[in-house]
């Protein structure tokens, strides 16, 4: 039984991910009930967080083993005492695992409610302590220093500085309040800093704030497999089309020993500002940030200066990977969907806009990776059936590591190819949730495969562009 309720949907956008899950290509291989429960499976497990907290280690600055036992005698000190094993993944060398326990369900529950927006919830499961910023309502005479039980107004129906809400609230833990209700929601009050210490969060995740920040990257798996996929090299030309907030951008100058160049942009200024500070927290010279739209990227004409930003010559780069604006359904956690249809509807021609021009930005003999951190069909497969049929100068190619399932039925694309994709579902987790005494009898493989398979819902697909005209 799950401990959250399934994630919801407005109603178009329900209908929707129906037929894209029931399509015939699927019910034909799968059959009526097993496609369904597939679904029902992945509707079920979106809302709750994955079983896994990964960590990408700089490991320019530091080995992996060194971190693991930092990162250890960390987590023990938090968990105080309580043995949690620290995973090191045999196929991404660079990142260690941390089980997450949870769901408890014997937390006591105090009558000093504190409730946070559905964002600072979410993050809230992820091991993070509640800041002020988040905070909308408070029990009426909160004081520093009072135990409180937290909840996830999931719908965004509470008012801030109510007293009290009666409206759909998820019970995330309990902390102990760092200010008064009256410091909280003064005018002239603190608006940032952290308001609520969790103490007994209902998942039980380390918190990373602060903890070895120029060491550790915080990163899903899949998006640590990404970079691995795309394979830089020393001394190439990298291009991230759409790179904030730079976790992968970063990964891919550590890949490369920071020799080459590392091309990162984003249309969005306070997000390159971020690329370019977490560059230099890992201590990364070979990144270059740029804010500019990547639909834009390509110059049609041989420019006289030496810029060496955007817009770039075609043929410029060695490999681009294009982690596409996405509708973002493959996050979690994530109880209440928001977006309308037509917003879920309209990525596919902007992802289309941006693929075009990475294919004419790309060497011949180039690689280019498509990835996204979603569960559509339009998005993942149809965009590679498109692909495959828009640019004949494209091929397929297999990924290495490849831990993630193959491509999703629906698209018209043939079983070899889809073999060649790597699509990470939620569903393929027939279990949920860890307690201490089920960690500790199980083994490491086990739980390495289980990390593989209980991670955010996301798709990679990797080309290669012919080197013949």
């Amino acid at each position: 039984m799950s401990f959250f309720p399934k994630i919801s949907f407005q109603f178009e956008v329900e209908e929707y991910l129906t037929k894209v899950f029931r399509n015939n290509e699927l019910i034909t291989a799968l059959g009526t009930q097993e496609a369904e429960s597939k679904y029902q499976s992945l509707l079920s497990h979106l809302s709750h967080p994955p079983g896994f907290t990964t960590v990408r280690v700089n490991t320019r600055l530091a080995s992996v083993k060194h971190v693991k036992k930092l990162l250890f005698e960390e987590i023990q000190k938090q968990f105080k005492g309580l043995c949690v094993p620290v995973l090191e993944h045999p196929k991404l060398q660079d990142i260690l695992l941390i089980p997450v326990i949870g769901p408890r369900r014997d937390l006591k529950k105090h009558a000093s409610e504190v409730i946070v927006g559905a964002h600072c919830g979410y993050a809230v499961l992820r091991g993070a302590h509640v800041y002020v910023p988040g905070i909308i309502s408070t029990s009426r005479f909160m004081k520093a220093g009072d135990q409180v039980s937290v909840y996830s107004d999931i719908e965004g129906k509470c008012k801030r500085g109510a007293k009290e809400f009666e409206g759909v609230k998820v019970f995330l833990g309990n902390g102990i309040s760092e200010l008064s209700r009256s410091e909280i929601f003064s005018s002239s009050g603190p608006l940032n800093g952290m308001g609520i210490r969790m103490i007994e969060p209902v998942y039980l995740s380390p918190s990373f704030d602060n903890v070895l920040p120029s060491h550790l990257f915080l990163q899903n798996l899949p998006s640590v497999v990404v970079s691995h996929v795309l394979n830089p090299q020393p001394g190439e030309r990298i291009l991230d089309m759409c790179a904030a907030p730079g976790g992968k951008t970063t990964h891919l100058a550590t890949l490369m020993h920071d020799q080459g160049e590392v091309i990162a942009m984003d249309k969005i200024a306070n997000k390159v500002k971020k690329i370019k500070q977490n560059a230099e927290l890992l201590q990364l010279n070979c990144i270059k940030a740029f804010c500019y739209d990547g639909t834009k990227a390509l110059s049609v004409e041989k420019r006289e200066d030496e810029q060496e930003g955007p817009p770039f010559l075609p043929e410029s780069f060695d490999r681009i990977l294009l982690d596409a604006p996405c509708s973002g359904m493959g996050q979690r956690p994530n109880m209440a969907y928001s977006s309308t249809l037509k917003e879920v509807t309209s990525y596919q021609p902007l992802q289309r806009k941006l693929f075009t021009v990475a294919v004419k930005l790309l060497k011949p003999g180039g690689v280019l990776v498509y990835s996204t951190c979603t569960i559509t069909l339009s998005e993942n497969e149809e965009q590679v059936a498109w692909a495959l049929k828009s640019f004949p100068c494209l091929q397929l190619q297999p990924q290495e590591p490849h831990i993630g399932g193959e491509g999703m039925r629906g698209a018209g694309l043939s079983l070899d190819q889809l073999k060649l994709l790597q699509r990470f579902d939620p569903s393929a987790v027939t279990w949920q949730g860890m307690d201490i005494n089920s960690l500790q009898d199980s083994r490491e493989d086990d739980l390495i495969s289980l990390a593989n398979k209980d991670c955010i819902g996301f798709f990679i697909a990797k080309f290669i562009k012919s080197t013949s005209k």
